[in-house]
């Protein structure tokens, strides 16, 4: 019988234990085992590196599983790549890792990314993870798949997943899956968006329309933003547009604190979308409130891009509502990192350590092929910085989202994240 089983710690972070948990198997079923809860993050025997410490050295004694990581370390994405290199490591140091070798490789320059894949391969690496851009999983997939290895890579590119190459990034389009089965279950029916007029704009906007039609609702309007553009003019269309179709609007929201500073507008949407972040979003907010949406009427939904401090506290912001991965133990691993290595860490930092720390317990396991095919695509998924997640046999990772709510004193949770995928229900 195989049993998946967690690391064990001196601590646990709460909550979670920043180690991975990995579904217990047994008679060809696997359960979920409940999260490690505990005080404080682990500390361990083996101290946490120091910023310093990045090399392209083996973080591991030889002889154990081999693992390639593969990130920009150098060139204009350097300082995003050597965050992703801190957060893996503290999860080797985390886990007390004793049965993996991390390779890290520079994927910057001209073939930097196969060049990167083939010198890691010729060292005996068993699996990849990286690298972080689209056109460099693309030119490593071929030299893994050569290799017979498998890649766990950080783009969000969906055309490339499949085959040898499965994808940890964030997919915008489950995040609107989960929002719209949310706004469907509190009896929002009509949806509009205001999206970029780019490549992920466009993936949002068809992503709106295939949920909404799926949960039985209606893609009223959806209205571009020009790059780089006056968002008052798409703002305009949307809302005239809208006005000179609508109808009263049922179910309306609880009222808002404070009222539009124009005269609401009458719309025929209920819920409206904006796939923004920073201060584009926060300006399209304010703007639409001047110009009288009214949110006791509309429910504003956003996607991955809100899951952003910088936005906090932003009134025009109030009552809307984004899926985004279960905040607690990313917050406590966003706290370990800047106390550890002096800077808060990006965002994907996330995904490097999720990755590591899934390719240290499965280095555990043992065996002659540890990160096969069938270890990774265990049904039952495993728990990880940003929650519940698996890969699915098309290479897409499928990702266990909560449901948070703008409000005056930060995002606070309305529907919680599901504890294992039996309880998915979107």
């Amino acid at each position: 019988m195989l049993r998946w089983r967690v690391p064990r710690f001196a601590a646990t972070l709460a909550a979670f234990a920043m180690a991975l948990a990995l579904a217990a198997c047994g008679g060809g079923e696997a359960t979920l085992p409940a999260p490690v809860v505990g005080p404080q993050f682990p500390v361990g025997p083996k101290p946490v590196p120091p910023a310093a410490a990045i090399s392209a050295a083996p973080l591991a004694a030889p002889g154990t599983a081999k693992v390639a990581l593969l990130l920009p370390l150098s060139g204009q994405n350097a300082a995003l790549g050597k965050a992703m290199l801190q957060a893996a490591q503290l999860a080797l140091f985390t886990t007390s890792n004793e049965h993996l070798t991390l390779m890290p490789r520079d994927t910057a320059g001209a073939g930097g990314a196969a060049a990167a894949a083939r010198s890691a391969i010729g060292d005996g690496a068993q699996l990849i993870l990286g690298p972080l851009l689209a056109a460099d999983v693309e030119a490593v997939q071929p030299v893994a798949a050569a290799a017979h290895i498998n890649v766990i890579a950080f783009s969000t590119a969906t055309q490339l997943a499949g085959g040898n190459v499965f994808l940890m990034g964030f997919l915008p389009r489950q995040e609107i899956v989960r929002e719209v089965s949310f706004a469907r279950d509190r009896g929002l029916s009509r949806f509009a968006a205001l999206v970029p007029d780019s490549p992920y704009g466009h993936l949002v906007a068809d992503g709106l329309r295939e949920a909404v039609a799926a949960s039985g609702g209606t893609v009223v309007r959806i209205e571009y933003l020009e790059p780089g553009g006056n968002a008052a003019a798409a703002i305009g269309r949307l809302l005239q547009a809208s006005a000179a179709s609508a109808a009263p609007v049922p179910n309306a929201l609880p009222a808002a604190p404070a009222a539009a500073a124009a005269a609401p507008a009458s719309v025929d949407f209920d819920a409206l979308l904006l796939p923004e972040g920073g201060t584009q979003l926060k300006d399209i907010a304010r703007r639409l409130k001047t110009a009288g949406l009214d949110t006791a009427n509309v429910r504003l939904l956003g996607s991955g891009l809100w899951d952003d401090p910088s936005i906090a506290g932003e009134p025009a912001l109030y009552g809307g509502w984004f899926a985004a991965s279960p905040p607690i133990a990313r917050r406590e691993f966003e706290s370990r990192f800047e106390a550890t290595y002096g800077q808060a860490p990006p965002r994907l930092a996330s995904l490097a350590f999720d990755s590591a720390a899934l390719a240290a317990v499965l280095a555990e396991q043992g065996g002659g092929n540890p990160f096969s095919h069938d270890a990774l695509l265990n049904p039952r998924g495993f728990t990880g910085v940003d929650g519940l997640f698996r890969f699915t046999p098309q290479g897409l990772v499928q990702r266990g989202l909560a449901v948070l709510e703008v409000e005056s004193q930060g995002d606070t949770i309305v529907s919680p994240a599901p504890a294992s995928f039996q309880d998915l229900a979107y």
